[in-house]
């Protein structure tokens, strides 16, 4: 799976399980190509998420509804993901 695939993929299952007003989707991965751990086949990202309904959830609550619903795709095609809310 190439980045922009995972990108749309990530958009459209947050949309699709919550009330969001903006979803941006950064690849952060070159930052840790010179990682021992970083493998090729995995990305590190960052999602700014703007959404009452999590905001109202606070960040740790918030955190585990998004790891829930990208479960699949943290397991198999993203190392690392950070989750900004406002």
């Amino acid at each position: 799976m190439d980045i922009n695939q995972l990108i749309n993929i990530i958009k459209i299952k947050i949309n699709n399980n919550l009330s969001c007003e903006n979803i941006e989707v950064l690849d952060k991965t070159f930052l840790h190509i010179k990682h021992k751990s970083h493998d090729k086949n995995k990305f590190h990202i960052q999602l700014k998420i703007k959404s009452l309904e999590l905001k109202k959830k606070g960040r740790l609550e918030s955190n585990k509804i998004i790891y829930k619903i990208l479960d699949n795709e943290i397991k198999n095609e993203i190392h690392s993901i950070q989750v900004l809310i406002d």
